[in-house]
């Protein structure tokens, strides 16, 4: 039985699948798939930017071959970012002893 970090990887590897490969190359997310992820799961964080352009510059962040793709590597750079924005608001939010 798979332990919950495991869980998480199996989950982010499924997501990043789901959205991968629907035009062309099934390793890697192409603007519109990143635009697709973005919009149905972080839909939240989407529909609160007030600059349409947001998006379009996270990607060019993010793709620091400058493929104007994503890989694996370059999609969990996102992840890791906005898990690490959780975590340091979590801690804002925390009541200290």
């Amino acid at each position: 039985m798979p332990t919950e970090t495991e869980r998480c990887i199996e989950s982010l590897l499924a997501v990043f699948q789901r959205y991968a490969g629907r035009e062309g190359d099934n390793c890697t997310l192409s603007k519109r798939e990143f635009l697709a992820f973005m919009n149905t799961e972080l839909a939240a964080f989407t529909k609160n930017q007030k600059d349409p352009g947001v998006v379009d510059r996270m990607m060019k962040k993010l793709d620091l071959n400058s493929d104007g793709q994503l890989d694996f590597q370059e999609f969990l750079n996102l992840i890791g970012g906005i898990a690490v924005a959780c975590h340091n608001t979590l801690l804002v939010n925390t009541p200290h002893p």
